[in-house]
């Protein structure tokens, strides 16, 4: 039947049939594909967006991209959202997730034409995926993460995203920052590691603060703005007057009883600052003497009690955000206080200094040298906006490839090594001779689409990419695990140049596109969802 069945149910549905609905697949996958192409690898190229207010976005991070960018193909929409699930996921490979499945669909395509049915080339699909899971399983190398070899994962992740120069700077800070937080035998918590960014001088002055950085300051003028050798006490107390929960009226009839109201409200919050202050003058004194004292309160304090606190030389924060409450107690110890009738020399933390940066008309109190720190700040610099957040993207994926790297206990080959190695491996005749007869199709087009990631990065690095598979084929048939070198174009050994990629990122991008690419080649229609099109035309109006 030439018409598709729902035009009989409803003939005003719009429908793409078959034929049709695969190619529009097909080209939305490759579409997407091509717009992310030039981003793959450290030599890859920017991306500009614009959006409504002309605000600008300058990356090469895929999700980024995939999150911010206009996309109304509903092929392209539905990768593009397995895409960030990718690095939902994992933390990194968008990039790598979206070329894959292009590929997949041209390799499956060109055998489409031929006459071969979908349906046997994602049988196909789903024995080569499972067989390069098992590769991936032998393939990946089993190492102690040690210092060094953080250092060398966080370095391959920066690279991708940053300039070389600013890379190599962050990595010893995402390394760092990940190490602090890490507790043995315990799920690494990257949200105890706070992003910090400041737009101020250059992005090579950015660095790792170990303890916390507020972007708030004092609200008092004679408060110190430094203090060392700190005790730090930390609140979740009111210290300002508050209205009663219920309605109440209180009538006097002389100025003497109107004094006498306002000093008794006063008298609450008077005792709790008076306790504070008994405190901070029995730590400060004989050899502490000369210590600092400072009070960070998630609650409000009004102006009289910072006058007091102030009076007393103790520095008070309020309003201080939840999330900083919990680090600020890996950072300096101590216990957060919901009450001060308990205060004790051993609920304070410590802190060696204290100190407030105003930056125009921002203020920012940094509280570093702690002793042992397990929370820490990377305090991001740039003159612009759109630096600070390419920055940002790029050393959150840091910290995700590091955390990875710990926990998997276990990295790839880099540079397309594994690539080029799967893709001999599931071309072996003991392989194929395991799957059965048209099937073989999908296998050969599954490993021709892995190639799609070696040949864009040597593509991105100016090189071209025949001579360059042609290379790393011929040492992959020797059993040879060989990347590529973006500075000569030649093969390197990844491992000794420490180019790793995450393990489960590549197992997740393996799985992903097979999946991803299967269902879409399933797909022999595409209509119009929503019951807009079963409307009979009003008078007056057209008939669509």
């Amino acid at each position: 039947m030439a018409s598709s069945a729902i035009k009989l149910a409803n003939p005003n549905a719009e429908v793409l049939r078959r034929g049709d609905a695969l190619a529009m697949n097909i080209q939305s996958a490759r579409g997407l594909q091509n717009v992310l192409r030039s981003n793959l690898s450290p030599r890859g190229t920017l991306k500009l967006l614009v959006d409504g207010a002309n605000q600008l976005t300058l990356t090469k991070d895929g999700k980024v991209l995939l999150s911010q960018m206009q996309i109304t193909n509903p092929v392209a929409v539905m990768i593009a959202r397995a895409a960030t699930a990718q690095d939902d996921v994992a933390g990194d490979g968008t990039t790598g997730l979206v070329l894959l499945v292009g590929e997949l669909l041209k390799q499956a395509g060109s055998y489409v034409e031929e006459g071969v049915h979908p349906r046997v080339i994602t049988e196909g699909f789903d024995a080569a995926k499972a067989e390069a899971l098992r590769f991936l399983e032998a393939f990946k190398t089993t190492m102690p993460m040690d210092r060094e070899v953080l250092v060398s994962v966080a370095r391959t992740a920066l690279r991708t995203k940053l300039q070389e120069s600013l890379a190599l700077q962050m990595t010893e800070a995402v390394v760092d920052a990940v190490l602090a937080v890490a507790e043995p035998g315990k799920p690494i918590d990257l949200f105890m590691v706070e992003i910090m960014k400041m737009q101020h001088q250059t992005a090579t002055d950015s660095r790792l603060v170990r303890g916390l950085v507020l972007d708030h300051g004092a609200r008092h003028p004679d408060m110190p703005k430094r203090a060392t050798k700190c005790f730090v006490l930390t609140l979740n107390v009111s210290l300002e007057y508050e209205k009663t929960e219920v309605n109440s009226s209180f009538f006097y009839s002389s100025a003497e009883q109107r004094d006498r109201l306002i000093e008794s409200e006063r008298r609450f919050v008077d005792e709790k600052l008076r306790k504070i202050v008994d405190l901070k003058n029995t730590v400060c004194s004989g050899a502490d003497k000369a210590a600092g004292f400072v009070v960070i309160n998630q609650k409000g304090i009004d102006p009289l009690s910072l006058d007091v606190l102030a009076k007393h030389g103790v520095l008070a924060l309020r309003r201080a955000k939840r999330r900083n409450m919990e680090r600020l107690q890996l950072c300096c110890g101590g216990t957060a206080q919901n009450s001060v009738d308990d205060l004790t020399p051993a609920v304070l933390g410590y802190a060696g200094l204290v100190y407030e940066h105003v930056l125009g008309e921002n203020k920012y109190t940094f509280v570093e040298e702690c002793a042992a720190p397990r929370s820490v700040t990377v305090l991001i610099k740039g003159p612009s906006t759109h630096v600070l957040q390419q920055t940002h993207d790029a050393v959150r994926d840091g910290l995700r490839a590091v955390k990875n790297a710990i926990e998997d206990g276990a990295l790839v080959a880099g540079a397309g090594a594994f690539q080029v190695a799967c893709r001999a491996h599931l071309l072996r005749p003991e392989f194929l001779k395991t799957v059965r007869g048209k099937a073989q199709m999908g296998v050969r087009a599954f490993a021709d689409a892995l190639l799609v990631i070696p040949k864009t990065i040597a593509t991105n690095g100016g090189y071209d990419p025949m001579d360059v598979m042609v290379a790393l084929e011929g040492e992959a048939a020797d059993g040879h695990a060989v990347g590529i070198d973006l500075n000569t174009g030649d093969v390197l050994d990844p491992a000794q140049e420490g180019i790793w990629d995450n393990y489960r990122v590549l197992r997740q991008q393996l799985h992903s596109c097979a999946v991803i690419a299967t269902n879409l080649l399933h797909v022999d229609e595409v209509m119009r969802a929503g019951r807009a099109s079963l409307k009979t035309p009003g008078p007056g109006e057209e008939e669509q």
